[in-house]
């Protein structure tokens, strides 16, 4: 297969082609050199909590074997890395910085650079110290002022080399699918909780911007998961009600407080009787709505809703969790329905690659002071297997990638500004409460033996991200 691109297309010049990982999900060394528990270790040993009673060490080791791994990103030709600094490391139990935690990602920048590749470097991946949840984590707004100092702390380390600072990555899953949902660390089922951490999460974000631009950050930006909130039938008044509460609930709560600088209107009102607004103090949404230089996107689905139920016994639907969190705030019910006949990944969510290039053209109409746009992750799960001639023939994973890569490249065609695009991921790893069942990397990892393989769809994304940059030359 190829790319089918519009005509006479070409990727914007300076197009970056890279890859992602996160630090909980790849490190290992869970308790080496000083690193504390975060909320994921902690979490992870509570039984059921995590499929197979998987734990977050010895993840895929890379704390230990980062050269090698730097030398397969160069091997992979990727432009950029994308990756996490863990709080619990650097700053554990939210304590002094610790030498040994911020020299491994000091070592880590200086081999991506000495390697060509440039370091995109996340600030929080969901690893908050488990100290800090024990004072109340996101919940508390104390938090936001302590994730202004550790990102401070990274800066002062590694602001020298380091030219691209996303603040956040996914807020809604650390925030509503943490603190209400359940199903994130530190798995907590409150609703007023969630919320207080929706909202002080904007804060540390405005916070850390503020004060890394004053220090000198060339690049600060923001990753957010967004998804069309598809009407299960565009006629029905209640399945549009339903569409217009997720996409409330799930995109607008985080991309207009950043952008607009206020919260919707209507998504304040699906969440009045949970009293958000006493929440939010005088300042913060000024504070909240800082000049950003890039938005990170995260699209893996689009997600089909309905405000009706699914006939008793369907297969479908959101997960138990998800159902829960949108029903605590919004009022009502919503149900994933069918696929709309489309195939399915191995987590079960359909394939649409023209569902990123509409969501990519929305954000472009609606927000006009959007700034540019790169996709931070996008990728596809699939039940990897070795070869008899060691090799790993992921097709549908290449198929995937390129009909992804296609939407892309036609909403840049239709005017949307995006630079770059992220394969999720670099390589398998912990895929948080699917322990180590899902595979998305473009690396298959043996997780006996630690021993990496390049899948074909590494060497298709490698030979595509080649062919672009030559045409673009």
């Amino acid at each position: 297969m190829a790319l089918d691109l519009p005509d006479g297309f070409n990727w914007p010049a300076g197009f970056l082609w890279g890859a992602a990982t996160a630090a909980a999900q790849i490190e290992g060394a869970a308790h080496e050199d000083g690193k504390l528990d975060s909320i994921w270790d902690h979490f992870a040993r509570t039984p059921g909590n995590v499929a197979h009673g998987d734990t977050l060490d010895p993840a895929v080791d890379h704390y230990h074997r980062m050269p090698q791994d730097v030398q397969l990103m160069k091997r992979l030709g990727l432009d950029s890395y994308r990756f996490s600094v863990s709080w619990a490391r650097v700053k554990p139990a939210d304590g002094p910085v610790n030498a040994k935690g911020i020299d491994f990602y000091s070592r880590l920048v200086d081999e991506l650079h000495e390697n060509g590749i440039l370091p995109w470097l996340t600030l929080y991946h969901w690893d908050l110290p488990q100290a800090v949840e024990e004072t109340g984590g996101w919940a508390n707004r104390d938090t936001a002022y302590r994730f202004l100092d550790y990102a401070v702390a990274v800066h002062d380390a590694l602001g020298d080399r380091v030219t691209h600072w996303t603040t956040f990555n996914e807020p809604l899953c650390s925030s509503l699918i943490a603190y209400a949902g359940g199903e994130h660390a530190p798995g907590r089922q409150e609703p007023r909780a969630g919320l207080a951490a929706l909202h002080h999460q904007h804060l540390a974000h405005g916070l850390a911007v503020q004060e890394l631009r004053a220090r000198g950050a060339e690049k600060l930006g923001i990753t957010l998961n967004l998804t069309n909130a598809v009407p299960n039938d565009p006629n029905d008044p209640v399945d549009l009600d339903a569409a217009r509460r997720l996409d409330a609930l799930w995109n607008r709560a985080y991309l207009e407080p950043l952008l607009l600088g206020a919260y919707p209107v209507d998504f304040l009102e699906d969440v009045a009787a949970h009293r958000f607004d006493e929440l939010v103090h005088d300042g913060d949404l000024s504070i909240i709505k800082q000049p950003i230089d890039f938005l990170g996107v995260n699209h893996y689905h689009d997600d089909n809703v309905s405000g009706h139920p699914l006939p008793a016994g369907h297969p479908k639907g959101l997960s138990p969790t998800d159902k829960k969190t949108s029903s605590w705030f919004v009022g009502s019910e919503f149900i994933t329905t069918p696929t709309r006949n489309l195939p399915q990944t191995a987590m079960g969510w359909e394939i649409n690659p023209d569902g990123l290039r509409a969501l990519l053209v929305r954000l472009g109409l609606e927000y006009p002071t959007l700034p540019a746009l790169y996709i931070t992750e996008n990728g596809s799960a699939w039940p990897d297997e070795v070869s008899a001639d060691g090799e790993v023939h992921d097709a549908d994973r290449v198929a995937f990638l390129e009909r992804h890569l296609d939407a892309v490249a036609a909403a840049i065609d239709e005017g949307a500004d995006v630079r770059g695009y992220f394969a999720w991921s670099l390589m398998d790893n912990f895929e948080w409460a699917w322990g180590y069942e899902k595979r998305f990397g473009i690396v298959y990892v043996d997780y006996v033996t630690q021993e990496r393989i390049v899948k074909d769809s590494g060497h298709a994304f490698a030979a595509i991200a080649d062919s672009a940059r030559t045409l673009t030359a």
